[in-house]
């Protein structure tokens, strides 16, 4: 085995064996977080509508009467068999909601990303080629306000525009009634299973439902990937391979497309990564900007609700989503760039 391979093998076991302390200590923060509010979980749901007796029935089915480090032990046990519990409010398994609402939320957070690559790439770059000119200065202003304007309002003002130039383009929810009731729900994410029912009409209706919520998050989004892909083409055009790319007549263009803009993308994989959290938390936001029936309106619900084992479950979720992603941008570096490795 040559020693980049080895390097690379090494490089891979150490960070997987790393996601097992990384994951304990996330999990840990979230089950004490949640127990430091006062009262517990029953009774801040049902208080007042329900007496002792029945508050203690309910304590009781959930676990919830036993020994603190008891329930933690059991809780670390039922994560490692991907059992977030059940909800108090509505007696669901959370892993059901998870299945049936997860569908929208994905589909939200890939076409965001889209739209951010979309945007942040070609502007980023084009930034970096013409530094310190009118055009950087103005894509530098757009990426700033981009990523510090509040999302709900970014929605809003999006709605409002889209009402007054394309009348009758839908502004809410993820589908149609009619596309709702036609569509079987096979694999419970709305675009692919109106691709497998075969139904243009109900895709077309997907599709047009999807453009405005994805657009709006991933408008946010371009901020950040403009500025790093900006900061890198300039770093990358001073690059030796770059002079030496200008010496031998390559046009300026074609040199920032194949040499400095390509090195620039390298860095771009690991922040993709770590917007990961941060879309996340814009879906939550988003959905609820435009009544999208993802996990982040069911986890707005259960707030609402005070039903803190959902809320347990769901932050669970979201939390070794974003381990899990993490640890694939590492692996994905690792690949790519062979310096990580070492």
């Amino acid at each position: 085995m040559s020693s980049g391979s080895g390097s690379l093998s090494r490089y891979l076991v150490i960070r997987l064996l790393l996601v097992i302390p990384m994951m304990w200590v996330v999990l840990t923060v979230i089950f004490f977080l949640l127990r430091v509010a006062p009262g517990d979980p029953v009774s801040a749901a049902f208080g007042g509508r329900l007496d002792e007796h029945a508050l203690d029935v309910r304590r009781a089915a959930l676990g919830l009467n036993r020994p603190l480090i008891v329930q933690y032990f059991d809780y670390l046990g039922d994560v490692a068999r991907f059992d977030f519990g059940h909800t108090i409010s509505d007696n669901r398994p959370v892993l059901d909601v998870i299945r049936e609402q997860g569908g929208a939320t994905l589909t939200l957070t890939l076409g965001a990303f889209l739209f951010a690559l979309l945007i942040g790439l070609p502007l980023g770059r084009l930034a970096g080629r013409y530094r310190d000119s009118g055009t950087d200065a103005a894509i530098r202003i757009f990426g700033v306000v981009t990523y510090a304007a509040p999302i709900f309002w970014v929605g809003i003002m999006l709605v409002l525009l889209v009402v007054k130039v394309f009348p009758g383009w839908p502004t809410y929810d993820i589908a149609s009634p009619i596309t709702k009731f036609t569509v079987p729900p096979k694999t419970h994410i709305l675009l692919l299973d109106a691709v497998l029912s075969g139904n243009s009409d109900a895709l077309v209706d997907v599709l047009k439902h999807h453009v405005l919520p994805c657009f709006t998050l991933g408008l946010l989004l371009s901020g950040v990937i403009i500025r790093l892909v900006r900061i890198n083409v300039i770093q990358a055009m001073k690059g030796d391979y770059v002079e030496a790319a200008r010496a031998r007549g390559i046009p300026e263009r074609r040199v920032v497309r194949r040499h400095a803009f390509r090195n620039a993308l390298v860095p771009v994989i690991t922040v993709i990564g770590l917007q990961v959290a941060l879309t996340l938390g814009g879906a939550v936001l988003t959905e609820r900007t435009f009544n999208w029936p993802g996990l982040g309106t069911e986890l707005i619900q259960y707030i609402t609700a005070r039903d803190y084992i959902a809320l347990q479950g769901l932050v669970t979720f979201f939390a070794l989503i974003v381990v899990i992603v993490s640890v694939l941008v590492d692996i994905l570096n690792a690949l790519v760039d062979p310096r990580v490795r070492y």
